[in-house]
């Protein structure tokens, strides 16, 4: 039993010099790597693609990739990219995701990579922008790739790396992105055991990690409701049942659903009306308003008391005026909750310490915003975390948002990026 014992220790030990060994060959190679994941991003950034419509960019990908000897699919969820390291030893199957698609914004930053691209959305021209930093996801993935393809004997399992389109939503009325990926099957074949994937944070400083166990990023609904009532001349409202009082009445009693019904102290919620239409002159009293909305919740629980809350109120707030109010939640997408698995996250945090410096790596609060790498956490444990990317010495409330024309990132973080995800696959393969 003791010999038994021994050899187990010695195997275990073994594999986690190897693994160590690897670390420091990862973290070299990631310096070297340095200038050519730059470009590459600076060259995703001037190129930018909308979702579902990222061809250039998963051609870029799949050549890189099938460069390295690593097995390609396309076309996967329209234009993704799924490349597949099988590892000279035996071990779990590990996922890294980056998401690739641009938004229709017109770009501002003074870089001479700016984007000058034009493309249609929602049947209007648009410029399109890197305004969340995927492409710098994108640079960071191909940068893993290149490094762990490298030691492909040594790794003790097998890689999937997943490029994904359309993180920012499919074009309406079109399927995309994370969720259309998984019902093609990206977590399958091999079936993926832990997924991990990163985004740039231009409210982070340079060389930090930021992370939060369980809900990290919020749920969201979009949602629209039509309010009917009786069209009428303005000047004889008592002959209306009027749609747009009716619609004023909803929206400020919507207001009442996250201070009245969501307990504040334990999660964050959002309910917002972002547009109302209705009517086309001062003197008509119009037949129907249409409002469209987000809803934003942090656990599956308080998301259910949202739609519950938004549909009674709309629907008896105008049967109240002798109105009626038709409610769709989603409207057209929904987002589960980001959400980190505990034990992974606890699992991993000494990896992220180890690489970035303790100091370095920081809790943080859970944030509103939303990411569908949740649909992949939906179906197997995954780790999302936050990368900075604002110069040092900045002040956060000051900097460029993301989605918005300014929006800009100190490359000088990418490196820690292609560090973090290199060592969170050959730590959880090594079973640390």
């Amino acid at each position: 039993m003791k010999k038994l014992y021994f050899i187990a220790t010695l195997l275990y030990t073994t594999v986690c010099f190897g693994q160590t060994t690897l670390k420091t060959k990862a973290a070299q190679q990631a310096e070297q790597l340095k200038d050519k994941v730059i470009a590459w991003r600076r060259d995703f950034h001037a190129n930018p693609e909308l979702g579902n419509h990222e061809t250039r960019t998963a051609g870029i990908i799949a050549n890189h990739l099938k460069a390295l000897g690593i097995e390609v699919k396309t076309g996967v969820a329209k234009t993704g990219v799924v490349g597949l390291l099988k590892g000279g030893k035996p071990g779990p199957v590990v996922a890294l995701r980056a998401d690739m698609d641009g938004l229709p914004i017109i770009e501002r930053t003074p870089v001479p990579f700016a984007s000058k691209i034009k493309s249609t959305y929602n049947n209007a021209e648009v410029g399109v922008m890197h305004a969340c930093g995927h492409d710098t996801h994108v640079a960071i993935l191909m940068g893993v790739a290149e490094i762990l393809s490298g030691m492909k004997k040594e790794l003790h399992g097998t890689v999937k790396f997943i490029f994904q389109p359309a993180e920012e939503g499919a074009p309406f009325g079109e399927e995309g992105g994370a969720e259309l990926m998984i019902k093609e099957g990206v977590l399958e074949s091999p079936k993926v055991d832990a997924i991990f994937g990163l985004h740039i944070n231009a409210q982070t400083e340079v060389g930090k990690i930021t992370y939060r166990p369980g809900g990290t990023m919020a749920a969201v609904n979009d949602m629209q409701i039509v309010v009917k009532g009786r069209q009428a001349h303005g000047a004889y409202p008592w002959s209306s049942v009027d749609p747009i009082v009716v619609s004023a009445q909803i929206i400020n009693s919507l207001q009442t659903i996250v201070s009245r019904n969501i307990n504040v102290t334990e999660n964050a919620a959002v309910v917002t009306i972002g547009s109302i239409q209705g009517g086309n002159r001062s003197n008509i009293i119009p037949e129907q308003v249409t409002m469209l909305g987000t809803l934003r919740a942090l656990s599956t629980g308080d998301e259910k008391t949202l739609i519950e809350r938004v549909k009674t109120i709309a629907t008896k707030t105008a049967e109240a005026a002798g109105a009626t109010a038709e409610v769709k939640i989603p409207l057209s997408v929904r987002y589960p909750v980001t959400y980190n698995d505990p034990k992974l996250t606890e699992k991993m945090l000494p990896t992220l310490q180890a690489t970035a410096g303790a100091a370095n790596v920081l809790l943080r609060p859970a944030v509103t915003g939303a990411e569908d790498f949740s649909f992949f956490q939906e179906k197997i444990p995954g780790l999302f975390i936050f990368l900075g990317g604002m110069p040092k010495v900045q002040d956060p409330l000051k900097t460029a948002a993301h989605h918005t024309p300014d929006f800009y990132v100190d490359e000088s973080g990418l490196t820690l990026g292609v560090k973090a995800l290199c060592n969170l696959t050959l730590d959880y393969m090594a079973g640390k």
